[in-house]
């Protein structure tokens, strides 16, 4: 809860497609908050859903004392609703919340409270990652393990505060945006990374709070991880021709394993040198994922052992395939730092 009188307007933005499995629950947790209704907005960036999302949005309006706001997003992304809704933001603090999560009830007044009292740009905290099936309950579990993710704080640090490079379902102080300017519309995915790369390139600081609490839920299959982390695969190459600073030596590793094992094997017919060089990499990353598994689920629960395996492949080869998809598509903008938006 706040600490002093002072009570910032609130503006909630929320880019969203194709929710109607999720907006409920959060849509319903925004509205389940501790701080006062009549300070705060949500503003709904709708990229054109044709399933019954914008119907349950506004089931949920008629019956709410927040007022909600559907701004429409042709181009489908969240960067492009997300600059949308933010021309029409009121608040003095902007708080992003995805529909695939839920914040707990506290979420915004402690955000506010945390930016009231430190010289902090933006502030987010751990999301713990859950699902409704048992695929999905092993991809939760992988997605917030450091093998299947790298150093991801907002998904692998949960007991201590800590100042970071990026954030999940962050908030905003007004004027740090309009220094910063609008997230980038080329990025379909990656853009939240690229963001908060300029902001701290600007001298911003980021705080990372295991107070703030939110849940999001992860993808429920596989096709639906590969589809999302080989995303996050091409645009991380978008990325890093525009902030080379950016990358961090484990965002490569994905893109070396792919390399490794799918060069081993088309080479490996024609000299002994490169068969065993892909027998080892072969072996090593089988033996590593092995080991990462029994860890893993010697933790979060052994019934996990069978499919953690096939998981982090999953991810690994997604984003690793991604990546040198990203290599080729972008080929020719390795001198173009400033891109252009999604057309």
């Amino acid at each position: 809860m706040l600490m002093n009188d002072s009570r910032p307007f609130i503006s909630i933005i929320m880019p969203i497609r194709n929710e109607e499995a999720f907006i409920a629950q959060s849509l319903s947790a925004v509205l389940a908050q501790d701080y006062p209704h009549e300070q705060m907005e949500i503003l709904i960036a709708d990229g054109m859903s044709d399933d019954e999302t914008r119907h349950i949005i506004q089931e949920i309006a008629l019956n709410s004392a927040i007022g909600i706001k559907i701004i429409d997003n042709p181009k489908r992304i969240v960067p492009t609703g997300f600059n949308a809704a933010l021309k029409q933001a009121k608040g003095e603090i902007i708080i992003r919340v995805d529909g695939h999560c839920e914040i707990a009830s506290d979420y915004v007044s402690h955000c506010v409270q945390y930016l009231q009292e430190n010289e902090i740009a933006g502030v987010g905290g751990p999301i713990e990652t859950i699902c409704l099936n048992k695929m999905g309950e092993t991809i939760a579990v992988a997605m917030s393990s450091t093998f299947g993710v790298g150093g991801s704080s907002f998904r692998v640090v949960k007991n201590r505060e800590i100042f970071v490079d990026t954030l999940a379902f962050p908030a905003y102080r007004r004027k740090v945006i309009n220094h910063a300017g609008d997230l980038d519309e080329e990025l379909v995915r990656n853009q939240d990374d690229e963001y908060n790369y300029r902001l701290t390139s600007l001298g911003y600081r980021l705080l990372l709070t295991p107070k703030i609490k939110s849940k999001y839920y992860s993808r429920g299959s596989l096709h639906k991880l590969w589809r999302q982390y080989h995303q996050y695969g091409i645009y991380k190459v978008r990325v890093m021709q525009k902030h080379p600073r950016q990358m961090q030596p484990r965002q490569f590793a994905p893109l070396l394993l792919v390399c490794s094992v799918i060069g081993g094997a088309i080479l490996s017919p024609f000299h002994g040198w490169f068969r065993r060089v892909w027998l080892v990499s072969v072996g090593f990353y089988g033996l590593a994922n092995i080991m990462a598994s029994v860890w893993t689920a010697s933790k979060a629960g052994w019934h996990h052992l069978r499919l953690l395996p096939v998981v982090f492949a999953t991810l690994h080869f997604s984003y690793g395939l991604g990546f040198l998809r990203g290599l080729v598509k972008f080929h020719d903008r390795w001198n173009d730092t400033e891109g252009k938006t999604n057309e």
